[in-house]
């Protein structure tokens, strides 16, 4: 078995997961400057050109980072970060498309649509990067609300995938220059919660 990774919040992602989980799998590193994830032979792996992509001993090709979380959740079930009964797993599904939709989508499509490397893979339109841009302090604060009951993680008491992507998130953010307002201290208590995790640094 083996993951393919890159540098990038989806590799990211998978990454926090293992290191949570205590999983180590060996990584092929694809470097980008020299297009090897446009590689004949990796797009037999993902035709979309795209990582994290993870090839089990039989050759079995999985793709999408929540989903290789899932086979790995399945694979290494403790400690759970799907959520551990049927509240639990609706609670951090919830969430996890949450955090993915209203803050690291639109943080992402900012980049998707301004960055150069990204204009291969979609239609660049400027003023749509712009207009994600003004909403983004917007979506901290919708957070910020949200968490303002005081609980530790996005979905209760345990962290879960959903906090794994609000690293993510967080991560990006940080890269480029979209920082958590500092006036959000729900936000920002869980923003140093998550940053004292030894697999932030993943």
């Amino acid at each position: 078995m083996k993951l393919y990774v890159a540098p990038g919040p989806n590799s990211y992602r998978v990454r926090i997961f293992m290191a949570e989980k205590g999983i180590s799998l060996p990584l092929v590193e694809l470097d980008y400057g020299k297009r090897e994830h446009k590689s004949p032979e990796f797009l037999k792996l993902n035709s979309l050109g795209q990582v994290p992509v993870l090839v089990l001993d039989d050759g079995t090709v999985i793709t999408e980072s929540v989903a290789i979380c899932r086979y790995l959740e399945a694979v290494h079930p403790t400690p759970p970060l799907f959520g551990s009964d049927p509240a639990s797993q609706g609670k951090i599904e919830m969430w996890n498309r949450r955090m993915e939709n209203e803050v690291f989508a639109t943080i992402g499509n900012v980049t998707l649509h301004t960055d150069e490397f990204f204009k291969e893979r979609v239609i660049q339109v400027p003023a749509f990067a712009e207009a994600q841009k003004r909403m983004i302090p917007g979506k901290w604060a919708w957070l910020d609300r949200e968490m303002s009951d005081g609980r530790p993680y996005l979905a209760g008491d345990e962290f879960s995938i959903a906090d794994i992507s609000g690293m993510v998130t967080l991560w990006l953010s940080e890269v480029f220059s979209y920082e958590v307002p500092a006036d959000l201290p729900h936000v920002q208590r869980w923003n140093a919660r998550l940053r004292r995790r030894p697999s932030w640094n993943a």
